[in-house]
Formats: C-alpha cells, structure tokens, sequence
C-alpha cells in the first residue's frame, strides 16, 4: 500500500512539474538590447529574447511597439522569426519590460 501510495505522489508530482512551462525571465532597465528570439508566439504577440549577457527578456507587443526590419521598412508580428537577431528598446515598468520597438537585424 505504501509503495503504491509513493507512486502515486511521485507521478503526480512529475504531472505538475511537466505542465505549465514556467521561464525564468529578467527585468532589465530601461534601454536598448540587441540579442536572438529565441521564442516567437504569435498568437500572444508575445517574444523571448536572449541579450549577449546571458538574459532572457519576455516581451508582450503593445499596439504601440513599432516592429521594423534593418533598412527600416514596418513589419507585421508575423514576419518575426524565431532565432532572428533582433535590437530591442523597452521601457522598465514596475517588474516587467514594455517593448518601444524590436528591429530585426538579419
């Protein structure tokens, strides 16, 4: 009874562990990154991005976010690729990162 008991609260630990990715991201302050998407979602306008030093920065479009290439023709969220190289500039709001503008660089 006990070894089905443990087996039971082990499985449904490794359950509650595998659902719901939860990222580790950073609040950077206010200013302008350059770094990879690594994660583009867009369903939630929402990306990742990974700065040199190592950062992971989740980054939910506003209406507001100008989304650009590198000759600065506008873009649609759609065309954002994943593992793009992109310069990013945020606005540090209370503990989250407001995305000004994204531009990619390749």
């Amino acid at each position: 009874m006990k070894k089905l008991i443990l087996s039971l609260f082990l499985g449904a630990m490794f359950i509650l562990a595998s659902c719901g990715e939860n990222k580790h991201t950073d609040v950077v302050e206010s200013g302008t990154y350059q770094g990879v998407a690594e994660e583009v979602d867009a369903d939630e306008k929402e990306i990742y991005v990974r700065t040199a030093d190592d950062k992971l920065i989740e980054l939910y479009f506003t209406d507001e976010t100008k989304l650009t290439s590198s000759n600065g023709d506008e873009l649609t969220f759609k065309e954002l690729k994943e593992n793009g190289k992109v310069e990013i500039r945020v606005e540090k709001q209370g503990n989250k990162n407001v995305p000004i503008s994204v531009k990619t660089l390749n």
